[in-house]
């Protein structure tokens, strides 16, 4: 059999490098960016108050107290998106709000709540009338320094960043409207199966509804990608061909699950195992692990001459989407310039598990993290069809191949879902 390691190194060949787009920040919400941002502009980009109050000079209130306050005269309103130049003369008090620019000669902003102002909605301004202050502010207090939070020039972000909520922030602060991010990858899922069938259909004995392709077009969206799910093929070499040919046009990445195994009905290997009648080469194996053991990897030739790398996956849910985060979610990231987004953790098992002989097992679990250390409860059974338990799983045990017992109380390796 080959092993985990070798199975992953097989799928991550199969995609190339980044490709670059440019996109609007807006549009790039979840991307990986592929070159560094240099700040064009400091932020602030000027002297600004981080308080509603007033901007005042230290000195004319070095001597202010709640029993005696200094009384100064407000010379002038200061609100936010003011764009003229202000001085503040000594002796005398500017009203600012949060984020107007300060005034030359102001160094110093007081809170209104340190005076006997009132900003209430609808005051009228306090301009042209005078102020108590009952506190002797210093120099620099709530002042926003220009270039406090990065100055021009600046990486701001490095290559290599994930574009989220943040990152989108701050490109926008700066005034970038566009970057360079790797293109998200399209990944069509196609399920196998005559037993297949539609939710909302009444089900016959002996067919079940279709969860695997919904489940990894999910998987796929999680991961970063567009991820497409086309309906479901039957046990028919021509019509899962035709299919293919149909789908793969605009993929990046075709991801099929089932008929892989050594059942007499296995569609996708028996369609793909020949490069010679269809042009492609894919490439069905056995992996020491479980679940998820039957698997395949490869190319296939597009009716156009294009080249879309093609994972087919194991039928049962539980085989499949394992699969997924084991060999397709970690390269179809990378491919994407983006970090694998999976922690890996050492827990406490809380329970005895055993796993198979010579294969490297990823068992279900719930994780607990606390500040003294991670605990996982194994949940459910081995078999590859209880979808329950993997719903209420949020962690994978990762058992090594030449582990077959684990007692409770020891440490494992866990993967964080």
């Amino acid at each position: 059999m080959r092993s985990v390691a070798e199975h992953q190194q097989t799928i991550a060949a199969l995609f190339a490098a980044p490709d670059p787009v440019r996109l609007a920040v807006a549009d790039a919400h979840g991307s990986g960016l592929l070159d560094h941002v240099v700040a064009p502009i400091s932020l602030p980009g000027f002297d600004n108050s981080a308080m509603d109050g007033f901007a005042v000079r230290a000195a004319d209130l070095a001597g202010a107290t709640p029993d005696a306050p200094v009384r100064l005269p407000v010379a002038a309103d200061i609100p936010a998106g003011r764009t003229d130049a202000v001085a503040l003369a000594p002796g005398t008090a500017h009203r600012i709000m949060t984020g107007a620019p300060l005034p030359d000669g102001a160094d110093a902003v007081v809170p209104v709540e340190d005076t006997d102002a009132s900003f209430a909605p609808g005051a009228d301004s306090v301009s042209s009338g005078t102020v108590s202050f009952h506190a002797a502010p210093t120099a620099g207090r709530h002042i926003r320094r220009a270039g406090s939070d990065i100055t021009a020039g600046e990486v701001a972000l490095a290559a290599g960043a994930t574009l989220g909520a943040p990152q989108i922030g701050l490109l926008a602060a700066l005034g970038i409207a566009e970057v360079n991010v790797a293109r998200r990858l399209r990944v069509v899922v196609l399920s196998t199966g005559s037993e297949l069938v539609a939710a909302g259909t009444p089900l016959q004995h002996g067919q079940i509804y279709e969860s695997n392709g919904a489940m990894l077009a999910a998987a796929a969206r999680e991961a970063g990608a567009l991820g497409r799910h086309e309906h479901f093929v039957p046990d028919d070499v021509p019509q899962f061909l035709a299919k293919l040919d149909a789908t793969a046009g605009d993929a990046d990445l075709i991801i099929t699950s089932g008929g892989v195994s050594a059942g007499a009905f296995e569609v996708v290997k028996e369609a793909l195992t020949d490069p010679a009648d269809t042009g492609h080469a894919v490439e069905f194996v056995k992996v020491a692990m479980q679940p998820g053991m039957p698997q395949g990897a490869g190319v296939l030739l597009t009716p156009v001459g294009r080249r879309v790398p093609i994972i087919t996956l194991p039928g049962n849910p539980v085989s499949s989407l394992v699969s997924f985060e084991v060999f397709i979610r970690p390269a179809l990231r990378t491919a994407m310039a983006l970090p694998d987004g999976r922690r890996r953790v050492t827990a406490r098992l809380t329970a005895d598990l055993r796993s198979p002989v010579n294969k490297r097992q990823f068992m279900r679990g719930v994780i607990t993290e606390t500040p003294d250390g991670a605990q996982v409860v194994p949940i459910g059974p081995p078999g590859s069809h209880h979808l329950r338990f993997l719903a209420e799983a949020n962690a994978l045990i990762d058992v090594p191949v030449e582990v077959t017992a684990v007692a409770a109380g020891e440490s494992v390796d866990v993967i964080v879902l």
